[in-house]
């Protein structure tokens, strides 16, 4: 199976080539929104919304026919999001248009790309190093989406379809323990510590609050000036997030792929729901959901399979409560072995850090989904107890 990579690649534009550009992302914006506020909601189907609308978005934006039908797709896709999330659209924002393979094109030998814009088809050199050239190189891309950013630069988003390779055969597993004291502690002793990522979310919450007293009340620039401020806030600390993800994955899925191992993760799934059912004070409610732990799922997940190495998705159930060389978990189910970062097995007597201790159980039930022997966890105390017994004379005789 196939899997789909986007490679951002600058746009040189000329002058002229640019106002074009303007024009049509303009164009494209404009129509979408003119197309979400005057069809019905509840039309999710792009062919119905093109029925509707089709000839009326080429004569009011200008469009050409294949752009118009992108529109057409793109408030379907996003109406078809967000009744998935219960909450309308409300509105989309400029400076993008998407592209299929009638109105986009890529050539290697002179690395540009063909666009259609609202006054006839360009063409655009590609301002790009040796990795996008490395992705692009061989491909026969089918979409793109055209951005425009901040500082006014021009890029294009190419959607690259690529085999991944076969995934390595190994008894080797790495356990990765996702935590908010340790944002991910692996089972050989790595570790990525979320102190100094704590103290800058704090610091992002203390300024959401007082811009949120100033947005609720003085002049009415006083108030929209905040709630600009308050939007590239989120956008800062959902960047922050997404580049210490990137960070983090990338270390793992390097590890595991030089020492050909597989990655194992606990599965979270609903995790957040369940935490949130126990009582906790605001502060500790906010830390908890406010860190991208599926992203980083998502990120672990897509690399590992470009760089060919498992990934293997565990059960969460006693991970931080079972002992790692003993697997022996506290008998009194209302206490535990953990206490905070330190674990002390009462059974075995093993001490150490309680999230390298999780790490390690992960890699033991990896190991197991991995290469499957029958159980393959038991207590080795136990086990030690049963050989002696097995060689025993009494026993043989």
């Amino acid at each position: 199976m196939s899997q789909v990579l986007t490679v951002s690649c600058k746009l040189e534009a000329s002058q002229s080539q640019a106002a074009k550009l303007d024009a049509t992302m303009e164009a494209f914006g404009q129509a979408l929104n003119w197309v979400n506020q005057n069809t019905p909601e509840k039309i999710v189907n792009a062919v119905k919304l093109q029925s509707l609308c089709y000839y009326e978005i080429r004569a009011r934006f200008g469009l050409s026919s294949n752009l118009a039908q992108q529109v057409c797709r793109r408030v379907a896709g996003s109406r078809k999001v967000a009744k998935q999330k219960k909450r309308p659209v409300k509105e989309f924002k400029s400076g993008f248009v998407t592209y299929d393979a009638r109105i986009f094109s890529f050539r290697q030998k002179d690395w540009t790309v063909s666009l259609t814009t609202v006054e006839g088809r360009e063409r655009f050199e590609l301002a790009i190093g040796n990795y996008q050239r490395g992705m692009l190189a061989g491909s026969n891309p089918k979409s793109a989406t055209l951005v425009q950013r901040k500082d006014g630069s021009y890029y294009i988003q190419i959607c690259v379809e690529k085999k991944p390779p076969k995934q390595q055969d190994t008894d080797k597993v790495i356990g990765v323990d996702l935590g908010r004291t340790d944002i991910a502690h692996t089972s050989e002793g790595d570790n990525w510590n979320g102190q100094q990522l704590n103290k800058v979310r704090d610091h992002y919450s203390r300024l959401r609050a007082v811009l949120q007293r100033k947005a609720s009340k003085g002049t009415r620039s006083s108030r929209r000036r905040c709630r600009e401020l308050l939007q590239r806030l989120s956008g800062k600390e959902r960047r922050f997030q997404a580049w210490v993800n990137h960070r983090i994955s990338k270390a793992i899925v390097s590890r595991a792929k030089a020492t050909n191992s597989a990655i194992a993760l606990e599965d979270l799934t609903g995790i957040r729901e369940r935490v949130n059912q126990q009582p906790r004070s605001k502060a500790e409610r906010r830390r908890t959901n406010s860190w991208a732990f599926y992203q980083l799922r998502q990120f672990l997940e897509y690399k590992a399979r470009v760089a060919g190495v498992s990934l293997i998705l565990v059960p969460p159930a006693y991970t931080s409560q079972t002992c790692h060389k003993c697997l022996h978990i506290h008998p009194d189910p209302a206490q535990s072995y953990r206490s905070g970062k330190s674990f002390k097995c009462g059974h075995c007597g093993w001490e150490g850090d309680a999230d390298l201790n999780g790490a390690n159980v992960i890699a033991l039930l990896g190991a197991v989904v991995n290469q499957p022997r029958g159980s393959g966890l038991f207590c080795s105390l136990v086990e030690q107890s049963r050989l002696r017994a097995t060689e025993s004379p009494l026993r043989t005789a």
